[in-house]
């Protein structure tokens, strides 16, 4: 069944779109990522315009994070007090994203300002996730291990503000989860991603969590900075199509159920081996339309 999208102004096929949405919400569950990072290539590859699948799918991120977060809260794999903490930051963040994204989209710029940002952070993340996981199977120790618990520990010692976090068993200066959930939320407003997979390996290396608990405290995060980038985004660009956003909520809401049951049958090194593979697979696909040469090169924009 096609129906007509208003804002995006193109046809889609329901049942495609909401089978992207459970897949994506299955993904959200089991690692603790918003999917973002997923789903808006996806949808631009569908023929969405950028700017659109930026702004629409944190609908669906709220969704996935909300079904998520409540498996993992019956769990107990959420630390509350540093996912409040994180949300002080990514607040901030979201509203500096924001006008940036209005910037890009004044100039002309924001399509390609997304392509790239998704292929060079993707690259980077899944590589450095991939490298870990295989000197992880291989038992490979790193001979800087040493320097690095102590550069760590002088960073976190200099920094003031210092909280102990119960649930996660940390003692850390409230400035570095302030910080990752500021850089989460301006990808959130500009990439319209959760920012999990950001936020996860930031969590788990610098902040020193479990992975249980890092997948349960991002989705709570992420649940406040995508429902505050959604309102920002309706009001200052207008451009959230509400009609694919309902699609989007159904089918991540109900894989992100399906995800934080299936999460407990997975190690983190599979885990993270999966993550990784997804996350280059996305960049290469990204990366081959920069340099293929587009069906339409030329486009008019009617500037209202």
């Amino acid at each position: 069944m096609h129906i007509y999208l208003p804002i995006a102004e193109v046809s889609i096929p329901a049942e495609l779109f909401l089978g992207m949405a459970l897949m994506v919400g299955f993904i959200s569950g089991v690692f603790g990522v918003g999917g973002g990072f997923i789903l808006t290539p996806l949808l631009i590859f569908s023929g969405i315009p950028p700017a659109v699948a930026v702004a629409t799918q944190s609908n669906q991120l709220v969704a996935s994070s909300i079904t998520g977060v409540l498996g993992h809260l019956r769990q107990g794999n959420v630390d509350i007090k540093l996912g409040l903490v994180m949300l002080a930051g990514s607040s901030l963040g979201s509203i500096v994203g924001i006008f940036l994204f209005s910037l890009l989209k004044y100039l002309g710029q924001i399509d390609v300002v997304i392509a790239v940002s998704y292929v060079s952070m993707l690259s980077v993340i899944g590589s450095l996730m991939l490298i870990d996981v295989i000197n992880a199977r291989l038992k490979i120790v790193k001979p800087k291990e040493g320097r690095e618990r102590s550069w760590y520990r002088k960073l976190n010692e200099r920094l003031p503000y210092k909280m102990r976090f119960n649930r996660s068993r940390i003692y850390i200066s409230a400035l570095m989860p302030a910080g990752i959930g500021f850089v989460g939320g301006m990808l959130t407003a500009v990439m319209g991603v959760g920012g999990g997979f950001i936020l996860v390996p930031a969590m788990i290396y610098m902040l020193r969590m479990s992975p249980l608990m890092v997948a349960g405290t991002s989705l709570f995060q992420i649940i406040f900075t995508s429902a505050f980038t959604t309102i920002l985004h309706a009001i200052v660009n207008k451009s959230v199509d509400m009609l694919l956003a309902v699609i989007l909520v159904v089918g991540g809401a109900m894989g992100a159920q399906f995800g934080v049951r299936f999460a407990k049958y997975v190690s983190g090194i599979q885990a993270r081996t999966a993550l990784s593979l997804m996350i280059l697979a996305v960049a290469v696909r990204l990366a081959v339309d920069l340099v293929v040469e587009p069906e339409q090169i030329y486009s008019i924009v009617v500037r209202g």
